[in-house]
């Protein structure tokens, strides 16, 4: 182990540290430095006796000021609260279609209403409520049970085939699955369908079609195929489709039918909060 020395190249002073010819300069930390870590010891060990700090087996030091973060959040929530409980008052005397026309209640509405969507329903409908396969888009004028607010209302408190007492519920049969149509049959009621929808068929089965489809589908489809709102029955000439539009779905929908649930918010959201997202939701652009 070689002893200090000065490097000629540096000028500093070396350890008596060489490996392999290498030898250690002697360089310690600028005094600044050291000063900064004295420092943040002295801070860090006042901050563990004057803030929460240290776990403990069931809780955690408190420390000597007793500060909460929860404590602060939850303040800052009441405060929310509280600023938010004359509108809510109001909301919860109102109706939707009264929610509507105060401007200055429509605002705080559709606010509400938006952050409710985003917490609750964009999952399924998409963030910009443009739906998805299985998934009713949200902006179009094409309700399966109606697109006016007290519509929207009902749908959103008793869900779509869930579990509450008054859910909107009209199943449509699985006329292949449970054998009330052969598949020739099917086939040629899905050539009908395509055929009121501006799709591409084969006229002679469309014609066999229209005679089952009016045995069959017209008591909630309606002869014409436009639907039924009032049974959740969609309407079908105007190519706007839940499950796909083309033969093959068609027919898969014929043969087993559909049956899409949404959950029930009644008991799960607020009353006032169903009244702001329904007032949303009817303000996306197809609301009735």
């Amino acid at each position: 182990m070689a002893k200090p020395e000065i490097d000629q190249i540096t000028g500093v002073e070396t350890t008596d540290h060489e490996w392999d010819g290498i030898k250690e300069l002697n360089n310690p930390l600028p005094r600044w430095w050291l000063w900064v870590l004295y420092v943040s010891i002295i801070w860090s060990i006042g901050y563990w006796i004057v803030m929460p700090a240290w776990p403990l087996i069931s809780s955690h030091t408190k420390g000597v000021i007793g500060y909460s973060q929860r404590a602060v959040v939850a303040r800052s929530l009441e405060q929310a609260k509280q600023a938010q409980s004359v509108y809510m008052e109001k909301i919860a005397a109102a109706d939707p279609a009264a929610i509507k026309a105060d401007p200055e209640l429509l605002r705080f509405a559709l606010a509400g209403g938006e952050a409710a969507y985003g917490d609750n329903c964009a999952p399924c409908h998409g963030r910009g409520a443009q739906g998805s396969k299985g998934y009713p888009n949200l902006n179009d004028d094409d309700w399966l049970w109606g697109g006016k607010l007290e519509d929207i209302h009902q749908t959103l408190k008793v869900g779509i085939r869930s579990t509450h007492e008054d859910t909107r519920v009209n199943p449509m049969p699985a006329f292949g699955r449970d054998e009330i149509l052969e598949p020739a049959q099917i086939s040629d009621v899905a050539e009908f369908v395509l055929s009121i929808s501006g799709g591409e068929s084969i006229d002679e089965a469309a014609m066999r079609g229209k005679a089952i489809f009016a045995e069959q589908c017209a008591a909630c489809h309606g002869e014409e195929g436009k639907g039924n709102m009032e049974l959740g029955a969609p309407n079908l000439v105007d190519r706007i489709w839940l499950y796909g539009g083309d033969k093959t779905a068609i027919t898969q929908t014929i043969r087993n039918s559909r049956a899409g649930v949404m959950p029930k918010w009644e008991g799960r959201l607020s009353s006032e909060t169903l009244k702001q997202l329904t007032v949303y939701v009817h303000s996306l652009g197809g609301g009735q």
